[in-house]
């Protein structure tokens, strides 16, 4: 049960740094003041309507640019303190002491418990349990 509760915790945490640490850019595109598309992973195609350049070939007509794009940008976090050196002494003591007695918290367990194998069990005469009894009539 204990190692089941240290894979969850430390699966929840992997991801918690995973996803504090990533970065990503919402795409939108406006038809006038109207949200058309919203693009999360690429680039919003928009409506079509969008003022394409003028050929040379006969009459060009300009017309206005109804159409905008809009980006936002979300900026994970990207200043992750990777070097130890950069802890203080006291950290650094706090961390190594409380490693060194996590592992060695249940170590020597099972080699201290007491095991009696030389010593055999005395022989039962009676019940023990009818001696103590009282029988109301």
């Amino acid at each position: 049960m204990k190692q089941i509760f240290h894979k969850i915790v430390s699966m929840l945490m992997a991801f918690v740094v995973l996803f504090s640490t990533l970065s990503f850019t919402l795409n939108m595109h406006y038809c006038g003041d109207t949200l058309v598309e919203t693009a999360f992973l690429h680039k919003a195609k928009g409506c079509g309507m969008e003022l394409q350049n003028p050929s040379t070939e006969g009459c060009v007509i300009t017309k206005l640019n109804c159409c905008n794009d809009k980006q936002l940008l979300i900026d994970g976090q990207d200043e992750l303190q990777l070097k130890i050196d950069k802890i203080s002494l006291e950290k650094q003591v706090f961390i190594t002491s409380f490693v060194h007695t996590y592992i060695n918290l249940f170590e020597g367990l099972d080699n201290n418990a007491p095991t009696f194998k030389e010593y055999k069990p005395p022989l039962v005469t009676k019940q023990l349990y009818k001696i103590d009894e009282t029988y109301l009539i």
